[in-house]
């Protein structure tokens, strides 16, 4: 975790206009790839079209009792996480749904927040499961 301060925003907020796009979720299940030259055609046509990637959604499963499988899972979030920066969406949308082994996902979760928050994009965590 950082020990530095986080910048104030306050300069650039003060200079903020209203823009004439609109800020949409794209779910991960939609995408056809997470390939850069795939991303940045998907990231111009949006534009073109008035829209910008505020959030990539993606549903996540680690209810195998496996480490191969929690890391194959883990590795998956991470090509999100990368392409959810690559959009400029500032949110990436985890919804958790089974989970065998809380010991195992709890750490993998957090180094993926700690990752997306390097990249730029907040995590936000949300569970389908009791």
């Amino acid at each position: 975790m950082s020990t530095t301060e986080s910048p104030s925003i306050d300069a650039a907020l003060d200079g903020c206009r209203p823009a004439e796009i609109e800020p949409v979720v794209i779910d991960a299940d939609d995408l056809e790839s997470t390939a850069p030259g795939h991303l940045r055609d998907l990231k111009t046509e949006l534009s073109a079209r008035g829209y910008h990637p505020a959030t990539l959604a993606v549903d996540a499963c680690f209810g195998e009792d496996c480490a191969l499988a929690a890391q194959e899972e883990a590795d998956r979030l991470r090509e999100f996480v990368r392409a959810a920066a690559f959009l400029g969406a500032g949110r990436l949308e985890v919804t958790v749904g089974d989970v065998a082994d809380p010991e195992t996902v709890e750490p993998t979760l957090a180094a993926l927040a700690e990752r997306a928050r390097r990249e730029g994009v907040e995590l936000v965590r949300t569970d389908t499961a009791a």
